[in-house]
């Protein structure tokens, strides 16, 4: 019987609070509360009954998040109050300054906050009656630009507060750390210029047009200021993050309340020491009078607050020298350029090769042969090419040869559309075939222990393997005719090569090669359509109809499946006996209101070292599959760390943080 429609508005209402409280558990307190599976039924009740009563829907619904209208263009804002930016600090003598000099500026005792200085994109947030309506950039300050549509895609945004409050809220657009990495690694294949930094990827992602490629650029906020009113007006800078969390707000929990500049340098001495573990890039330190009264006193001058100081990171670079550029050719045809230099120690490790990604770059910096050159890391993890230091070039000099022709099958290299990257177009290039088998062989796709470069490079070269499926082919004889390998390493080889065939499919599509379809895509798409044969007849609308599968990823696995070339590859791996069918774990369903009985569930862990009994993604794996939530760092929201053998830093700081560890023993006891 259908519902009558006041039930079905109220349960409407139910649902939404429901979703809009899971996402506030999952995106900003890192916990999870139910599975995906029925996170996802919920949000297609809603779905289905805003379908049938559209003029049920309200700003403050999950389903408005992400629209599909493309934005014309931002409309400016005019902050309530300025948004003001720091003076800086460069040493702990100008912090120690600072603080004497707020400490004698205001009556009684003064404490401070300090507070990681996020890199990124300021914004300003605001809610009428506890629903987000508006969201807006810094501009000069004074004047911003309207950005609301691409905001509403942040998860750990709030759509509605968890209280009825009218307020303006402000605080940091980021990119994690891992997003900015796959993103680069992504451009840099389809032959698009990388972005420099998290910051300008963040920047790029805000300005984009189109909300659903904002949503694709997986942006995070922390929130740390507001302004204050009657209605809202904490006493301290402790107290505002208080009220944050209570609204469901998101802020960092890297902060202190410190009492003497003492403390204060101790706090950015730790910070200094953790900034290359986070996963978000930081450029320094807030140092905040932690009274709001006091704050008002001090008021401001022209440019900034009197009582908050950004202390600044010293840069990490390093100078070393360009001894040769070393030319590459991907699975996708796309030329890489390399730098070789001499060894130089930077940000904790030892570097000795820097991308210099493309031609455009080295035309820009005009780097050369025996250049002296400074290297930073860009997001403290890429090492890259910051300038030359054309003072100490050598005198005899040449520009950089660049070449015209692929180094591995001698094609005249291309430019295609507005790329700027070089690309071989030869399909049948020997470095493009021996990159997309080191790529199909390799650990994330279908594990092949044994059958290195080396050996690669070898079939290759006698063209015992020109396909995919010639590796399942292979003889004893085809292995014992290759340099320096003795009867019992082909026979082991040739085990490793059958037992592969019994992979789940996802490891067989990743390993494919096909651009935009990584480990994760391949995984969501299977556990869908069961197999490759059915992935194969879908159209581009069923699979971006996926959780967490965009157009661009089901645009590209339709036009690669659909090939010809596509279809009798997977019928030859068949034929070999390769599994195609999705044999992984399915997401956990968990009934509304019921809880899972599972070590694992909902619980956040931390993996460190290294185990024998699994890579650290198939650990990762598992622990997805019964409900847990893996990160990259400890934090005080760690239920596990998970250490294996010369676990680092990552041990001792859980210890500091009285995070439970488990051995190897018991992480497997538990699974």
């Amino acid at each position: 019987m259908k519902m009558p429609s006041q039930n079905l508005q109220a349960r409407l209402e139910e649902v939404k609070h429901l979703l809009n409280d899971y996402a506030y558990h999952y995106y900003v307190l890192d916990q999870s509360l139910v599975s995906d599976a029925s996170y996802d039924a919920l949000y297609r009740e809603l779905e289905e009954i805003e379908a049938a009563h559209p003029e049920w829907i309200t700003p403050d619904s999950p389903t408005q998040r992400v629209g599909d209208q493309l934005l014309e263009g931002f409309s400016k804002v005019a902050h309530a109050e300025s948004m003001y930016s720091l003076g800086n600090a460069f040493s702990p003598e100008e912090v120690t300054q600072f603080i004497e000099r707020v400490t004698q500026q205001v009556e009684g005792p003064v404490s401070f906050m300090c507070e990681c200085k996020i890199d990124g994109l300021a914004i300003a947030l605001t809610y009428q009656d506890g629903v987000f309506v508006r969201g807006a950039t810094r501009g000069d300050g004074t004047i911003g630009e309207d950005i609301t549509q691409n905001l509403r895609t942040i998860r750990s945004l709030p759509l509605r507060l968890r209280q009825n409050l009218s307020v303006e809220v402000r605080g940091e657009c980021y990119m994690p750390k891992a997003v900015f990495l796959a993103l680069n690694e992504e451009r840099e294949a389809q032959g698009q210029e990388i972005f420099k930094n998290p910051r300008n990827a963040a920047a790029g992602g805000l300005r984009q047009l189109d909300p659903r490629a904002v949503a694709d650029r997986q942006l995070n906020i922390f929130l740390y200021s507001a302004v204050y009113t009657d209605e809202f007006h904490p006493e301290s800078q402790a107290g505002l993050f208080a009220a944050f969390e209570q609204l469901g707000l998101r802020t960092n929990p890297l902060r202190r309340e410190c009492q003497t500049a003492e403390e204060v340098i101790d706090y950015i001495q730790m910070i200094g020491q953790q900034r290359h573990d986070l996963p978000y890039e930081i450029d320094g330190v807030v140092i905040k009078v932690n009274h709001i009264d006091q704050q008002q006193a001090l008021g401001f001058t022209v440019k900034a607050p009197r009582w908050a100081i950004a202390y600044k990171f010293p840069a990490e670079e390093a100078v070393t020298t360009l001894r040769e550029v070393e030319w590459t050719v991907g699975r996708t045809g796309v030329v890489t350029p390399t730098a070789i230099m001499d060894p130089v120690p930077l940000a904790g490790t030892t570097v000795q090769r820097a991308s210099l990604h493309n031609v455009d770059l080295i035309e820009s910096l005009d780097v050369r042969i025996g250049d002296q050159v400074t290297i930073h890391k860009a997001g403290d993890i890429i090492p890259e090419i910051t300038s030359v230091l054309l003072a100490k070039r050598p005198q005899d000099s040449q520009p950089l040869a660049i070449p015209t022709h692929c180094p591995e099958c001698q094609t005249a290299l291309v430019r295609q559309g507005e790329e700027v990257a070089l690309r071989c177009p030869n399909l049948v290039c020997p470095a493009q075939r021996l990159a997309l088998l080191s790529h199909f062989v390799s650990r994330g796709a279908m594990n092949i222990q044994g059958l290195g470069p080396r050996i690669l490079n070898q079939l290759v070269a006698s063209q015992a393997v020109t396909e995919l499926d010639d590796l399942y082919r292979l003889s004893l004889e085809d292995l014992l005719s290759l340099d320096k390998i003795q009867e019992k390493s082909a026979q082991k080889l040739l085990a490793a090569i059958e037992a592969s065939k019994s992979n789940s499919a996802e490891r067989l599509l990743f390993g494919l090669g096909i651009r935009h379809v990584g480990a994760k895509a391949a995984r969501l798409v299977l556990q869908v359509f069961g197999d490759l044969n059915r992935l194969s007849q879908a159209t581009a609308e069923e699979i971006g109809a996926i959780e967490g599968v965009g157009p661009i990823i089901s645009q590209s696995l339709v036009q690669y499946l659909t090939l010809e070339s596509s279809q009798a590859m997977l019928k030859r791996l068949a034929e070999a006996g390769v599994n195609l069918t999705y044999q992984g774990p399915q997401p956990l369903e968990v009934a509304q209101g019921e809880t899972a009985n599972d070590f694992w569930l909902g619980k956040t862990v931390v993996l460190t070292g290294t185990m024998e009994s699994y890579s650290r993604s198939e650990a990762k794996e598992l622990l997805e599959a019964r409900g847990a939530k893996v990160t990259g760092s400890v934090s005080k929201k760690t239920d596990y760390l998970v250490a294996g053998q010369e676990a680092g830093s990552k041990l001792s700081k859980a210890e500091s943080l009285g995070v439970t560890i488990l051995d190897e023993a018991s992480f497997l006891a538990n699974l």
